[in-house]
């Protein structure tokens, strides 16, 4: 039975890269490194989660070479001419305005139920959501879960509810855990 691989995700990096592909019961990395490849694959069904947050580091990537940009633009517009540090001020100006513009990048965290693994599935933050909903409906169909219910984004959906009056029996703080019920 053959398989049909769709690439769903590409990671570039200097040495190498990431590309994720998707087929009907399983999620394959391939990881290049510079010239080898090391395989990885993720069954559908045994996912427990995937994980994909903005990176911290990321407002790094505008600030270092618009400061440098920057110095070299004032160098250039003090002992060259005004022309040249134009250039510079611009490509760096535009520099920093796509790096902006394209917003943080990403890490992501990969659960499943024998380990846990930290491999790049998108550059960009903002590419996530895409790439998840895939995977969402591939390991749906892989367990045989066709309804329509969907994960439940819990950011904010709802306004914090009173809780329920609790009882007014205190325990002191030395009693283990089997005495409380």
């Amino acid at each position: 039975m053959q398989r049909a691989f769709r690439k769903i995700s590409r990671v570039a990096s200097f040495g190498g890269g990431t590309k994720w592909y998707l087929s009907e019961d399983c999620l394959l990395a391939a990881k290049r490194m510079m010239y080898a490849v090391e395989y990885r694959r993720f069954y559908l069904r045994d996912l427990e989660s995937i994980v994909v947050w903005p990176s911290r580091a990321w407002i790094w990537r505008p600030i270092i070479p618009g400061a440098l940009f920057g110095l070299l633009d004032g160098a250039l517009w003090h002992w060259v001419n005004f022309t040249s540090g134009a250039i510079v001020g611009s490509v760096g100006l535009a520099w920093v305005t796509l790096e902006l513009a394209l917003g943080p990048t990403a890490r992501a965290r990969i659960r499943t139920t024998g380990a846990t693994i930290d491999l790049p599935l998108v550059k960009r933050a903002r590419r996530a959501r895409k790439v998840l909903e895939k995977i969402d409906a591939a390991v749906r169909v892989a367990r045989g879960d066709m309804s329509e219910g969907r994960a439940v984004d819990i950011s904010g959906s709802q306004p914090a509810q009173p809780s329920a009056p609790s009882s007014s029996k205190t325990v002191p703080a030395g009693t283990p855990v089997e005495d409380l019920t």
